[in-house]
């Protein structure tokens, strides 16, 4: 059983997904995925440098990625181009990650898991909530923004509720770590259960 977790910016995804690894759950995270399939000597990353040019590259090799983003971000077809070379790339690799990963039921950690129609690939959806204006004070503490460039974010991503409406399980955090810690534990135990009664 495959459950893929997803969530705003700042809901406490990576916290949560930390959590079910603490409690022995094999996590794939897309993030790391799409940073390994770039990774020097990788296929895609000689791609991309022969695409963009060798300026691309930092001096030990590896992608410059704040100047790919600037490129992309100016140029739909550069980002459609790029987009189409690596997400088939992710995608192999999350589902050979997934395949390899033990347990009664692993995770898939994917910001962009419904907006990429990751979803189709997992058992059920669990979404990390929190209030847009936790998502806030916590964006702007964590990565130093000001207010109106974390609502920038927060707007452009998919509308909460939309998240909600295609989520099987949603874990509200809205309150602190040994609050979050129970209701993952819960929910840990709930999964167990149904995967049991999968197997039986």
């Amino acid at each position: 059983m495959i459950i893929g977790l997803t969530g705003g910016i700042a809901s406490g995804k990576s916290q949560a997904s930390a959590l079910f690894e603490e409690l022995g759950i094999q996590v794939v995270d897309a993030d790391i995925v799409a940073r390994q399939v770039v990774a020097p000597q990788q296929p895609a990353l000689n791609a991309i440098s022969e695409h963009f040019g060798q300026t691309i590259l930092q001096s030990d090799g590896s992608l410059n990625r704040s100047k790919l983003r600037e490129i992309v971000f100016a140029n739909k077809q550069e980002k459609d181009w790029l987009d189409s070379l690596l997400h088939p790339l992710i995608r192999q690799e999350m589902l050979h990650q997934l395949g390899q990963a033990k347990g009664a039921y692993k995770i898939l950690v994917a910001p962009l898991l419904l907006e990429n129609q990751l979803d189709k690939l997992v058992d059920r959806v669990l979404v990390i909530d929190a209030p847009v204006d936790i998502q806030l004070k916590r964006t702007m503490e964590r990565d130093g923004v000001e207010r109106h460039q974390a609502l920038q974010i927060i707007d452009a991503q998919m509308n909460r509720e939309l998240k909600l409406q295609a989520a099987d399980d949603v874990i509200e955090n809205n309150s602190d770590l040994v609050c979050l810690k129970r209701k993952v534990t819960d929910l840990h135990q709930f999964y167990l259960d149904i995967a049991k009664s999968h197997d039986s």
